[in-house]
């Protein structure tokens, strides 16, 4: 029996799968394991990497906050933030991380400061997840029955 997962920001839709085999979230209190029929569970989400397997395929999101709902056969992410792998830019993570480095260095005011660390986590989720990405080669990912990228 697969789960149906969809994973959603205040924008959009980004991603829906009817038919996964397990999702690994990143929950507040460490990555979480899901297969279909797991137990019901309402938690929130910290800065981590979302991961979606069907079969030998699977998809990750870099996910920045939100909750999850998780449901025997369906999981569904609420997610603050969201960015495919796929869509993560390895160069330009590295330069807002430096970005953001420098501007904490720099000693910005109270506001501006945790933006800047906000900046930081996010910019640094990004190049970890990319750098994963890029040092498996090429991945499998998962399509939807039209065979065109979701």
């Amino acid at each position: 029996m697969p789960i149906h997962v969809e994973l959603v920001t205040q924008a959009e839709k980004i991603f829906d799968e009817p038919a996964a085999d397990m999702v690994l979230v990143p929950a507040v209190e460490g990555e979480m394991g899901v297969l279909p029929n797991h137990a019901p569970v309402l938690t929130t989400m910290g800065y981590g990497e979302l991961v979606v397997r069907k079969g030998e395929a699977e998809e990750r999101f870099a996910i920045y906050g939100g909750v999850v709902d998780v449901r025997p056969d369906k999981v569904v992410v609420l997610a603050d933030l969201a960015e495919s792998s796929f869509a993560l830019d390895l160069q330009e993570a590295q330069a807002a991380r430096e970005r953001a480095q420098q501007l904490l260095a720099e000693g910005p005011p109270g506001a501006e400061y945790r933006q800047a660390e906000l900046a930081l986590r996010r910019a640094h989720l990004a190049v970890r997840i990319s750098q994963k990405i890029r040092s498996r080669g090429s991945m499998l990912r998962i399509l939807d029955e039209d065979a065109s990228e979701i």
